[in-house]
């Protein structure tokens, strides 16, 4: 694992997580953000600069680089070490020191990814490309576009491929896992792609992963097919262009989301470069959620078409239910994204994307075009037809103001609509159970932050440590269990050793404690960690003595004075110890060495005449 560790100390956690679309911002000595793992309109999730490690406080993911780069991208280790390694440039170890049979076969498959766009683009550009570089040019996609989305051609033979694998001398037991081939019933293979335009599909990352591919022949279908689910792609969490999108969609902050890949392509070209496509596919919550943690605006430009009407009506259920910010493209003409701006040109599309309607607008002039609002009935339907949208608003002060404009909008009383909104919104939503959570003390956290960030901290307080009972009674317990084992074996204690022996409830328990921020503002550290320290030790003195005066009592109850006074001298024993120590503390801390050497003696002679 020493290259493991050799990379995160050399790349920087919070540039990584802002290049995968969250936007943090610096709060004291962390960042903060939206968390790209679940939906929040609040910031919980921080990262430290330092620790290069973020931990969420709602969805309590947690972890260090690799961990975030595994998560976001749905990968192995060896794949996450591998993409941060090529991004900073630093050449990694053999494959097999790191990489288990699924990563070994991954990194298999991305290779046969790479054999097979090189066959597809040699093919567009050869003879046998004729027929799609003719489809190409009717469809006014020029040369350097074609260059620039690395379009290419799949022959008809069936066997281009099967043949580039077996001169590569890939196992069989390869082919059919890689999506490029397909295996008949009597074993033989083909190619999965025949005659079809190529469209190749990347992952964030701008590695190919699967293809798309276009008939060129009126009885070929379907008329689009994608790879097959593999290892390496899965269409659910895909979105076409994004790798080369998601710069722009930072900077516009807001994404173009089409369906088609002829579309994303037209739209990029006309220079709209903050345009994806679902791939062909319906939209998914999965994709939805890769856009947010670029942005949450979002204008959604479907085919004019019913069928592209419909999809588009979907997709906001699923775009509300991550808080998107949702308008919609309306193109005149019975135009798709990529013949509009063909024929009317990148300004007429601006103008467009300016007009586009906020999503409720857009839901009830479709139900307007349907019914008639001169009737209740036809109110209520077109209530109705928005209700589904509405019941996926949390806010409730959002709700308000959506009401008072769709009742302004259809011409019908406030009062009604927010009144059908509420019992929307309640027919949805169940009663939320609240878990109890685990509390930690200040004086337990603050001692801790000094434990981990501060030296002299470390070499002062680390020996108290044991001496301490209270310590592994508390909320904390076994992080400091885990320090004084770590400080025992003769390591160096620092957060990364203490969260590696820890299980991962007490990594979340470590998280909070690292991302609080009970620290700041206390100057010296050395000072607060005395602070801390004293109030703990008074704590278990506290507990002590509750103990002491139990055995009291219940001694007393058992008619055993012997007891009730071993126990009642027990608890002014430790009173007299207390004391003594605090006042060494207060003699240390002030500088008085010969005060300290003094009532450390008197502490000894103490101890030494309750144990003779």
């Amino acid at each position: 694992m020493e290259f493991a560790e050799q990379l995160k100390s050399s790349v920087d956690i919070v540039s990584v997580i802002q290049e995968y679309g969250p936007r943090l911002r610096k709060s004291g000595n962390n960042y903060s953000g939206l968390c790209p793992f679940h939906n929040e309109k609040t910031p919980s999730f921080s990262v430290s600069a330092t620790k290069q490690f973020y931990y969420c406080f709602g969805c309590h993911a947690k972890g260090d680089v690799i961990n975030f780069v595994m998560e976001i991208e749905k990968v192995s280790f060896y794949e996450a070490l591998k993409t941060l390694a090529e991004r900073h440039g630093i050449p990694m170890p053999k494959r097999s020191q790191y990489a288990d049979e699924d990563s070994k076969l991954r990194g298999v498959v991305f290779q046969m990814h790479e054999y097979a766009q090189e066959n597809f683009r040699a093919n567009l550009n050869g003879s046998m490309g004729e027929s799609a570089r003719a489809y190409l040019a009717r469809r006014g996609v020029s040369p350097e576009t074609v260059d620039q989305f690395g379009l290419g051609y799949s022959d008809r033979s069936g066997r281009a491929l099967l043949r580039i694998l077996e001169q590569r001398n890939f196992p069989v037991a390869q082919w059919e896992p890689s999506g490029l081939v397909r295996k008949r019933d009597d074993g033989t293979f083909y190619d999965y792609f025949r005659n079809r335009l190529m469209f190749p599909i990347h992952n964030e990352s701008g590695k190919i992963i699967g293809f798309g591919g276009r008939a060129l022949a009126a009885d070929d279908n379907p008329k689009y097919l994608n790879s097959p689910e593999t290892l390496i792609y899965k269409k659910s969490a895909v979105l076409y262009n994004l790798h080369r999108a998601k710069e722009a969609i930072r900077k516009d902050d807001r994404v173009i989301l089409v369906e088609g890949y002829m579309d994303a392509i037209g739209v990029t070209a006309a220079g709209f470069r903050a345009v994806v496509a679902s791939c062909g596919t319906a939209l998914t919550a999965h994709q939805v959620q890769v856009l947010k943690r670029h942005t949450q605006k979002i204008a959604v430009n479907f085919d004019p078409d019913a069928p592209g009407a419909n999809a588009a009506e979907r997709s906001i259920n699923l775009l509300l239910e991550e808080g998107m910010h949702i308008h919609i493209v309306e193109l005149d003409g019975e135009l798709d994204p990529d013949e509009y701006c063909k024929q009317r040109g990148a300004g007429a599309y601006q103008e467009r994307l300016d007009k586009a309607k906020g999503y409720l607008y857009w839901l009830a002039d479709r139900a307007r075009a349907k019914y008639d609002v001169h009737t209740s009935e036809g109110i209520v339907a077109v209530l109705k037809s928005v209700m589904p949208a509405v019941q996926r608003i949390s806010d409730r002060l959002e709700r308000m103001a959506i009401a008072n404009d769709v009742a302004s909008y259809i011409g019908v009383d406030r009062g009604m609509v927010l009144d059908s909104f509420r019992k929307a919104v309640a027919d949805r939503q169940p009663n939320a159970i609240e878990r109890p959570k685990e509390v930690i003390r200040a004086d337990e956290k603050g001692l801790l932050n000094v434990l981990l960030s501060d030296v002299e901290g470390r070499e002062r307080f680390l020996p108290e440590l044991p001496r301490i009972e209270i310590l592994l009674r508390l909320a904390t317990g076994r992080i400091y269990q885990a320090i004084m084992a770590i400080q025992a074996s003769g390591s160096p204690v620092a957060f990364e050793s203490v969260n590696a022996r820890l299980e991962p409830a007490d990594q979340g328990l470590l998280a909070q404690v690292v991302f609080s921020a009970e620290t700041e503002g206390h100057e010296p550290a050395l000072d607060y960690g005395y602070q801390c320290l004293e109030s703990l030790q008074r704590l278990e003195g506290q507990l002590r003595s509750t103990e002491l005066e139990a055995r009291v009592k219940q001694a007393e109850r058992a008619g055993d004075l012997t007891a009730a006074l071993r126990a009642a001298g027990e608890d002014g024993e430790r009173k007299r110890r207390a004391y003594l120590e605090a006042r060494i503390k207060q003699a240390e801390r002030a500088g008085n060495q010969a005060e300290a050497s003094r009532l450390a003696d008197e502490l000894r002679r103490m101890e030494k005449g309750a144990a003779s």
